[in-house]
């Protein structure tokens, strides 16, 4: 059985989707692949914690190396031919600092890239923007979408119009809280939030008199609950690698407003209200007519339902599995 082993961030109560997602693949592929884990020792950015886990890394002892997400400078550590990296998105690239976006730049795309075997990762969109900015070869890369969670399950709720309660997933800066907030002021709502809310953004909150809810480090139990208790799923983010809250929203039976880019829009299916998600007014007008239009709402919710289908576990693990038998055979046949 091969065995090949996961190489994840430091283990941090706050981030955990990546973990998640290969959750999910070890699981559905038990017996098939014989997984090992192994997470960073150190979760410092800086040379020191790179060259602490890079030193570490290298003690390890498998037939491939996977790496998992996040720490794309880890594929430096492992014998070439044997390294997976999946980039889930190149949002390092915005660093406000030229210096650092330069290093980022090297550390954690060009380097990584062009020393793995095979660069996974979760979009078209994704793909696209590794192309551009290492110059990498599209016939290395091969986009295998995220998996849906498949505890995230179909639960009816009668809609709420006259007050709905609207669930803003993340409050990092992507997320464009800022514009959902302002797009709510005089909207009879309910905002529930996920993700640690910075200060400036509980007073823009409180200046616009929205009620809210705030919770972060939620397990995944409480996270499904929140699902089901909102009315419409609110995502009008302006950069994802993928868009994962699209399907838990769709599987769970909600509305979703999302952006009309890539690759929201194509995770998305005809299932999610599109909106500019620079625009305030174009965010606004998509809660008032999910709210007041019944056909709409519904028909969202009905190609949301089919939609996920592309997305089950099974089918993403398939994507693996095939992946790691062929890298296997390649350094076999080397070998």
């Amino acid at each position: 059985m091969i065995k090949t082993n996961l190489i994840y961030r430091s283990l941090n109560p706050l981030y955990f989707s990546i973990e998640n997602v290969f959750r999910l693949i070890r699981k559905e592929l038990s017996g098939k692949i014989n997984f090992e884990e192994t997470f960073a020792p150190s979760d410092k950015i800086g040379f020191a914690g790179l060259i602490k886990n890079i030193l570490f890394f290298r003690k390890q002892s498998a037939d491939l190396y996977h790496i998992t997400g996040d720490i794309h400078y880890a594929a430096l550590a492992f014998p070439a031919g044997k390294v997976i990296l999946t980039i889930h998105d190149c949002i390092f690239l915005q660093h406000p600092s030229r210096f650092k976006r330069l290093i980022l730049k090297k550390l954690w795309l060009d380097w990584p890239v062009h020393h793995s075997a095979v660069v996974t990762t979760i979009s078209e969109a994704s793909k696209k923007e590794i192309i551009s900015s290492s110059g990498c070869s599209p016939d290395k890369i091969l986009v295998i979408p995220d998996p849906l969670d498949e505890s995230f399950t179909f639960s009816t709720k009668p809609f709420n119009a006259d007050k709905p309660v609207i669930l803003q997933v993340g409050t990092w800066p992507n997320k464009n809280l800022e514009r959902v907030i302002e797009a709510l002021k005089g909207i009879a709502c309910h905002l529930m939030i996920v993700g640690k809310l910075s200060e400036e953004q509980q007073q823009l909150l409180k200046d616009s008199d929205i009620e809210f809810t705030n919770g972060f480090k939620l397990p995944q139990h409480d996270l499904l609950e929140w699902y089901r208790r909102s009315d419409i799923v609110m995502f009008a983010t302006l950069f994802e690698g993928f868009g994962l809250p699209i399907l838990e929203a769709q599987a769970t039976g909600r509305p979703v407003i999302t952006s009309n880019i890539s690759p929201m829009k194509d995770v998305a299916g005809d299932g999610a209200c599109l909106v500019d998600p620079f625009s305030v007014d174009s965010i606004r007008n998509a809660v008032i007519k999910i709210c007041a239009d019944d056909a709409c709402r519904e028909k969202i919710i009905f190609s949301g339902k089919e939609n996920i289908k592309k997305y089950k576990v099974s089918a993403i693990a398939d994507k693996y599995l095939h992946l790691y038998q062929k890298m296997h055979a390649m350094q076999t046949a080397i070998n």
